[in-house]
């Protein structure tokens, strides 16, 4: 049976053109859409055509964006364009021939090089960009020398070079080592260094670069090409490579799903500890740092932790300042609905907020520039934070399921995919997002879950608002990992209940009224003592009611230890009545109040008998609860009438801020809208004035300053012609061919006409528009 032809794949192979902004002309449609979609900084504003479009893709800017765009493979292959051309790039990165075509293939579709008829040429600001393309100095012919002056006889002489390494002394031999792959520029700042540095410059190793008596010196492109052995990098030109751990995907998934589990609950604790005593806001913003360790006591984690989870609620929306003349950090509005969600989903709300914010809640407790940075300030706040959070997490995501990195390994992998923005030497905050990360539940066992693998494919652009609705299949994958809710605890002899799983919302706000939280982990250990059965009879719960709720909410029968002191507590509860004087204690017993009346222990109360059953005291009836309470008494609050002051569960809330301020981003064209823009592009570049075509009478079509001073640029790189309008001194809007030498301090210099030498300068804004001659 004859077998079905293999399928063919064609590639569009660059024709050479004359200049850059021809290049684009000659490109196909789809080619030129490719490319706004690349770099869509281009689009906005709409180009008015092709020639607009080239001018904005040769800016500095504009390539400054492209080149940080581009991973360690593809920079290191412009860098090599720039040092020995596409001809000797191959040996420069120690690739193959093929492998450098596709990589030049990759920077032509996004306009970083053309192919003129000489070969293969970088845009102009590629170069002015990468001064110091792979660590390399400037060419000799830039640093005004002779290659015949130096080491290096003609280019690729590398034995020479070799020779004269061989000749120094070993101390010249060490600082070669030393800049040799680093840095081709050094100081020599003491009198035994500056000898090595006259031997160096003797050797023509290096060039002097601020006379006999400086301490500079460089070593020439040419000479340092040749000290690497004509390679530009050690490594190879390939991503890192390295053994990574790997777990199982489930297993990740349940250890994250245990860490969201304990996020929530510190979460919820945070809310009660400061619906009980909310912490002021600073003058500068934040809390405390007082406040920062009473809350960090509260939730039973570090401060490191306190603060992610502190900054981590402030991004979502749960808490705020509540906006008073004296403003103190309260739970939002919004934090009591959100609280009734299901577990999962309030956990993809937190991390949806926390990939797409800019708080950095590692920076909570540094000081910088002289000045602590406290938690929820505006110093906590660094723009930058999410785009090395959406970093580190894309790196995790292109790696096979359940590959667990260490932070070096994410180091590495972050360098090589954005060398030009994270340098060796520049933080790549991997260690703090990881972590953080960890305690979110993104990852686990620190591999990628698949619950934060979903939450990455939700959009994040502004364009595209994360809604809920979004979050739903992200936490769909999250509650698939999570215990279901358990409606009954395991009440123990030892005073102890133990929570075999999070409890459902009910029995979570019993338990968490009634006792204290001894241990978590994979079950909860909660403990009755006198103050938590008291907290428990201070919300309106009598005896019976508390009794009764045990024995409904426990899967094993009430002990009768907790009886007992279920019993105690409540026989004692409000035995002694509180008022304000400042305040005052009653009791229908005369001889409790003859008991505190003699404690030596009570004498900061300054209680005063007024009658047989009646003390007062100075301080405020708050005050005098609470001593009363440290003591072992069980005294509870009463109104001006009698009646008991039952604890009220009215809360106050903070407003719900609105949406947060989040830093300019760049939106992305759609297919659809790159083809049409290419389409009118071409339409208007079709309808263009050639000025060749016309008199002399043909006015220069204005353009725009950017596309003026472009064109200027290349065109005196390429020494090649343009027509310009310009406005004389007469005020005339006049016309001139034009080949400009060089452009520079907002004046372009150059000659006027096709067979003179006559040489004119130009302001540049006197320059009205240009067209290609």
């Amino acid at each position: 049976m004859p077998m079905p032809p293999a399928a063919t794949t064609v590639v569009r192979v660059p024709r050479s053109a004359r200049s850059f902004a021809d290049d684009l002309r000659g490109r196909a449609d789809d080619d030129l859409a490719a490319l706004l979609l690349a770099r869509p900084d281009l689009a906005r504003p709409a180009p008015a055509d092709i020639t607009s479009l080239a001018a904005r893709a040769s800016t500095r800017a504009s390539v400054q964006r492209a080149l940080e765009h581009l991973d360690a493979r593809l920079l290191h292959l412009v860098e090599a364009l720039l040092v020995v051309g596409a001809e000797g790039a191959p040996s420069a990165l120690g690739a193959s021939r093929s492998a450098v075509d596709d990589g030049i293939r990759e920077l032509w579709h996004q306009a970083l090089v053309w192919r003129s008829p000489d070969g293969w040429r970088t845009a102009r600001a590629v170069g002015e960009t990468l001064t110091h393309p792979a660590g390399l100095g400037r060419s000799a012919s830039d640093l005004d020398v002779r290659l015949a002056d130096l080491a290096v006889v003609s280019e690729g002489d590398f034995d020479a070079v070799t020779r004269a390494y061989n000749a120094l002394s070993s101390r010249a031999q060490a600082v070669i080592d030393q800049l040799r792959w680093t840095s081709a520029r050094g100081s020599f700042t003491t009198q035994t260094l500056r000898d090595v540095r006259r031997e160096l410059v003797g050797a023509g190793l290096m060039v002097a670069v601020d006379g006999e008596r400086g301490s500079d010196a460089v070593i020439p492109r040419e000479v340092g090409l040749a000290l690497r052995g004509g390679r530009l990098y050690r490594e190879a030109w390939a991503p890192p490579t390295a053994e990574m751990t790997h777990v199982e995907q489930a297993s990740a998934d349940d250890a994250a799903a245990g860490a969201v589990l304990d996020l929530l609950w510190r979460l919820d604790e945070v809310v009660a500890a400061w619906d009980a005593q909310p912490p002021r806001v600073l003058r500068t913003g934040g809390v405390a740092v007082r406040d920062h360790r009473r809350t960090a006591v509260a939730i039973d984690s570090s401060s490191d932790l306190t603060a992610f989870v502190l900054e981590l609620s402030y991004a979502a929306g749960l808490l705020a300042p509540d906006g008073e003349v004296d403003p103190l950090w309260r739970p939002t509005e919004f934090y009591d609905e959100w609280a009734t969600w299901t577990p999962a989903r309030r956990w993809a709300h937190l991390a949806s907020a926390w990939r797409d914010t800019t708080r950095a809640a590692s920076l909570a407790g540094q000081t910088i520039d002289g000045t602590l940075v406290n938690v929820l300030g505006k110093d906590a706040s660094w723009p930058l934070m999410r785009a090395r959070r959406a970093d580190v997490l894309a790196t995790l995501a292109a790696l096979e399921a359940g590959s667990a990195p260490t932070t070096e390994q994410v180091d590495a992998l972050l360098r090589w995919k954005r060398p030009l923005r994270l340098p060796e030497g520049a933080p790549t905050r991997a260690d703090d997002v990881l972590r953080e990360a960890g305690w979110l539940g993104v990852t686990g066992r620190s591999a990628l879950t698949s619950a934060g693998r979903a939450l990455l494919a939700v959009p994040s652009d502004d364009s595209v608002p994360t809604s809920e609705a979004n979050l739903e299949s992200v936490a769909a994958l999250m509650a698939a990992s999570m215990p279901q809710p358990v409606s009954q605890v395991m009440l123990q002899g030892d005073l102890t209940a133990i929570a075999p799983g999070p409890l459902t919302e009910e029995v979570a706000t019993f338990m968490r009224r009634s006792a204290d939280v001894e241990s978590r982990g994979g079950a909860t250990v909660f403990r009755f003592t006198e103050s938590s059965i008291r907290r428990l009879l201070d919300h309106g719960v009598s005896s019976g009611e508390a009794l009764e709720a045990l024995r409904r909410h426990s899967m094993t029968p009430v002990p009768q230890a907790l009886e007992y002191l279920l019993g105690d507590v409540a026989r004692r509860y409000g035995h002694l009545r509180v008022g304000s004087v400042g305040s005052y204690v009653r009791s229908d017993d005369e001889g409790s109040l003859d008991a505190l009346v003699a404690d030596s222990s009570l004498a900061s109360l300054q209680l005063r008998r007024i009658a047989p059953t009646v003390c007062v005291s100075p301080l405020p009836a708050s005050t005098l609860l609470d001593v009363l309470r440290e003591h072992r008494h069980a005294p509870v609050a009463e109104t001006s009438d009698g009646g008991v002051v039952v604890r009220t569960e009215a809360v106050k809330r903070s407003p719900t801020p609105g949406r947060r301020s989040t830093p300019v981003r760049v939106v992305r064209l759609d297919g659809d809208e790159a083809t049409a823009m290419t389409q009118r592009m071409r339409e208007a570049e079709k309808s263009a004035v050639r000025p060749s075509q016309h008199d002399e009478r043909t006015r220069i079509p204005s353009s725009d300053p950017t596309v003026t001073l472009t064109s200027l640029q290349d065109a005196a790189a390429d020494r090649a012609p343009v027509w310009i309008g310009y406005v004389d001194a007469s005020g005339d809007i006049k016309r001139a061919l034009f080949r400009p030498t060089s452009v520079s301090g907002g004046r372009v210099v150059g000659q006027i006409g096709d067979n003179t030498t006559t040489t004119r300068s130009f302001s540049i804004h006197r320059i009205t528009g240009v067209a290609p001659a």
